[in-house]
């Protein structure tokens, strides 16, 4: 097979989740698979020096620049398959194209995004649905939704989940607990300590995770503090106020940016991670906590509860009380907190890169197959 991937979400040096999919998908790609050719399509614009080429460094991994965008069409020639590892306009016409959709947020929570977005999205995955030969999704949670807002031939899509370097974020190691409690000391915090990761915007649920964790604080039933780690999105200027009139000003620490370094200390230092989403597309933070021996309580809702499975708590993102309770259980349940930490840790390993790798690449196969029955 002639395979081509579309590289733009990872070409510059810092790149989102996604970007984080697509590279790693490569990397493993390139690892395991000798025998078909792959074409990878960078367009980037001549004088653009924030994004750079991939470099792979494997005979059959080409790199295929589009400096003045010409289009993958004229850039990458005679292909089999093309895979947009985002979603983006489907443009090609000389192949069979694969695209990855990892979230509906937009239709989720349309009050995040403005008129303009919303219409483009919309007409981009529309355009997907009819145009793509296969719809790859990140969780079933994505695909149920793609399937009620968009009229979509079921046998298009696909699940394949999202994997996360397992040596990343792993359990610490007996020489590492020194430095790692130094590092979280540098930033302010101490154990015990809750732990939320994910960018502050109301779709993650801080505002009841704060109410929640007052409850604990009211009740003297927790004495540490609760760790937000995260960038502040779209309508987060409120949470200073809110932490100030619950009276957890002293208890909340907000670190900022951290490094996956360590981000991995304070996931397998923390008490528990408490992730209470409304909506996730693919909720990382459940997977990374889980294979660093951390327990969980996280949504019953979105791919919360699917990632999770029975390896965490589950609640309802609405139920405040509900949720100030499974904090508190998991916090001093200790015959629960084991289990917790061993199942979530074996469940970890169904998301290594390299099955995401390897699944896609039946992907490419079951649709070239269906190719070559029609020539």
């Amino acid at each position: 097979m002639r395979i081509a991937i579309n590289c733009r979400c990872f070409l510059k040096k810092q790149f989102t989740g996604v970007g984080r999919y697509a590279f790693n998908l490569v990397r493993c790609l390139s690892e395991i698979d000798q025998e078909n050719e792959y074409f990878l399509y960078a367009p980037k614009d001549l004088f653009d020096f924030k994004r750079q080429f991939p470099k792979v460094g494997v005979r059959n991994f080409h790199v295929k620049g589009d400096l003045f965008r010409q289009g993958p069409d004229r850039i990458l020639g005679a292909i089999d398959i093309y895979h947009a590892p985002c979603p983006e306009f489907v443009t090609v016409k000389e192949a069979k194209v694969i695209v990855s959709i990892h979230d509906l947020v937009y239709k989720a929570y349309p009050q995040g995004h403005n008129h303009a977005t919303i219409d483009i999205t919309d007409r981009q995955l529309q355009n997907i649905v009819e145009c793509a030969d296969k719809i790859i999704c990140s969780s079933q949670s994505t695909l149920n939704d793609l399937q009620k807002y968009f009229e979509v031939d079921s046998r298009k899509l696909c699940v394949i989940y999202l994997g996360m370097n397992l040596d990343e974020f792993a359990p610490l190691r007996n020489d590492e607990h020194c430095k790692a409690k130094n590092t979280i000391l540098k930033k302010g915090v101490e154990e015990p300590y809750l732990l939320f990761v994910g960018t502050i915007e109301p779709r993650k649920n801080l505002q009841n995770l704060l109410k929640a964790f007052a409850i604990l604080k009211e009740k003297n039933r927790f004495k540490g503090k609760l760790v937000v780690i995260g960038m502040k999105g779209w309508n987060s200027d409120g949470l200073a106020t809110m932490v100030e009139e619950l009276g957890i000003k002293d208890r909340v620490i907000f670190p900022g940016f951290v490094t996956n370094e360590e981000l991995r200390f304070f996931y397998t230092l923390s008490a528990a991670l408490i992730m209470p989403s409304f909506y996730e597309g693919f909720g990382f933070p459940i997977v990374e906590a889980f294979n660093c021996g951390t327990p969980v309580v996280t949504s019953m809702t979105s791919s919360c509860g699917e990632l999770a499975a029975d390896c965490a708590l589950t609640i309802d993102p609405h139920d405040v009380e509900g949720l100030a309770q499974s904090m508190e259980r998991i916090l001093y349940d200790d015959r629960l907190r084991e289990h917790l930490k061993q199942k979530g840790f074996k469940r970890a390993q169904d998301f290594s890169y390299y099955h995401t790798a390897r699944q896609t690449l039946q992907v490419y196969q079951e649709v070239y197959n269906k190719v070559l029955l029609t020539r």
